[in-house]
């Protein structure tokens, strides 16, 4: 039957049979008999027939389909996360829909509603940039839709979240940057109105009052995007002030990478005259000359705790599951970018 899909209709029609004794064949169901039930099977192959899940779902309300909503999937953390949700998902029977918002707030009420309309069985998110009024995800509190955040979360819904510690990750940082001799600390930071980025501001401030360096506000520059061109225009501000930094702790390793392309062609050493810290560990913190010092966020064990904690709470529906946060451990890796000998105390 080219160009037409095949039904349980079709197969009726064709065995002269009725569509539930086709149905209840194609289920295994111990009703049929073994030879009926190889015959259909081998006709169904043979016309090409596959079940139409969607129709299936309507009747059962349920999907196994899981929907990630992450701001940009170019960006390596989000990738990293997607890839241990996948993992997780496609091990205990689910499938997964990736969407985009872009940072659009827009973009990401829209795809709230697509989802609500799919009858997804969960859903897994990362806040876009523009998102301050979480309202929208309230839609699937109230149908009873499970929901996980990570990263930048709500904290205004009820809903479980796997976070890390950003404050204390962004202390760490400056801290070592204190520790190899850095007096002069520049910061690149992210949008700050977004929670995740404000911490790792206030890091890297507490950071600086432990150790008694004076915060000096012209020592920030703020990248909106994080990008490398934003890292670049940063550090080329940050030059020209009287008392240039010794030492730069930025909020992604995009924004470290364009610093360091610009240090170089000032022809500043890295890390005897400045020393740099990304965030994040991309891949391309290891290919840069001198590879990157940085902040391993684990995005990956992100996904793959994210996707356990969805899947729970799907299987596990009939059951009063209180929300919960789960802090992922973060680790400081130390490469050529900051290797200078430790100033003695």
């Amino acid at each position: 039957m080219p160009g037409t899909r095949v039904t349980i209709k079709d197969l009726a029609k064709r065995m002269n049979l009725s569509v539930s004794t086709i149905s209840r064949a194609l289920h295994n169901h111990p009703s049929i008999g073994a030879e009926t039930t190889a015959e259909v099977w081998k006709l169904a192959k043979q016309l090409g027939y596959f079940p139409n899940s969607v129709a299936s779902n309507l009747r059962r309300r349920k999907t196994n389909m899981i929907g990630v909503i992450v701001p940009r999937i170019d960006i390596t953390f989000h990738s990293h996360v997607i890839s241990g949700v996948e993992e997780v998902a496609y091990k205990m029977g689910y499938n997964v829909t990736i969407y985009q918002s872009r940072d659009s707030l827009e973009r990401e009420v829209a795809i709230t509603s697509i989802l609500q309309t799919n009858m997804v069985a969960g859903i897994i998110a990362c806040l876009a940039l523009e998102t301050q009024d979480c309202s929208h995800f309230a839609r699937f509190n109230s149908q009873k839709v499970p929901l996980v955040f990570y990263d930048r979360v709500s904290n205004e819904l009820e809903a479980s979240k796997v976070i890390i510690d950003d404050f204390d990750a962004a202390f760490r940082v400056t801290q070592h940057l204190i520790n190899i001799g850095c007096k002069r600390i520049a910061h690149i930071a992210g949008c700050l109105t977004t929670s995740i980025f404000s911490a790792r501001l206030e890091g890297y401030k507490a950071a600086l009052q432990k150790n008694n360096i004076p915060f000096d506000q012209n020592m920030v520059c703020c990248a909106s995007n994080l990008t490398y061109e934003e890292g670049g225009r940063c550090t080329k501000k940050l030059l020209k002030l009287p008392e240039m930094p010794d030492g730069m702790f930025c909020a992604n390793d995009y924004t470290a990478i364009g610093a360091i392309q610009v240090i170089k062609k000032n022809n500043l050493r890295i890390p005897e005259d400045i020393a740099v810290a990304g965030f994040s560990n991309y891949p391309v913190s290891t290919i840069i000359e001198p590879a990157l010092t940085t902040i391993d966020d684990r995005a990956f064990e992100m996904g793959k705790t994210a996707a356990r904690m969805l899947i729970r709470q799907v299987e596990e529906r009939d059951v009063n599951i209180a929300s919960e946060t789960i802090v992922i451990r973060t680790d400081l890796i130390v490469r050529d970018s900051t290797r200078r000998q430790p100033v003695q105390p």
